[in-house]
């Protein structure tokens, strides 16, 4: 099972999403940024680097929001999905097709990868429950 984080970044009542790269697996699917945990790094410390990699931003870590697993062809995950905050730097998307900012209400219309399926179902329940 291979440990993946990303970010739950929230500004101004919006989420950040992400596009998937169309040369890589699960390709233009949207997404939380976020990577895998390499040896030695805590989730934490990986979810600062992919963040810093991915979108040239630095990022505090907060709280666990999600755990999820799922079984892809080619992998097997297990997904936290953390809160975060952006502490430098405007995101750009160094490596995906593009990246916006969306109300919770949004998500469903964009194709999520199937891992984050649970997880955009949370944050819409947990929208209309506000």
């Amino acid at each position: 099972m291979t440990q993946v984080v990303a970010a739950l970044i929230e500004r101004d009542g919006k989420l950040l999403i992400c596009q998937r790269p169309a040369h890589k697996a699960r390709s233009l699917l949207w997404e939380f940024a976020g990577g895998k945990v390499e040896a030695g790094e805590t989730a934490q410390q990986a979810l600062i680097r992919e963040c810093r990699e991915e979108l040239d931003v630095t990022v505090s870590v907060g709280e666990p929001y999600m755990r999820v697993e799922h079984v892809y062809p080619d992998i097997s995950i297990e997904l936290t999905l953390f809160r975060a905050a952006i502490e430098r730097g405007e995101p750009r998307p160094l490596e995906h097709a593009q990246l916006r900012w969306v109300t919770r209400e949004e998500l469903p219309a964009f194709d999520f990868c199937p891992a984050d399926e649970e997880i955009i179902a949370s944050l819409t329940r947990g929208c209309s429950a506000s």
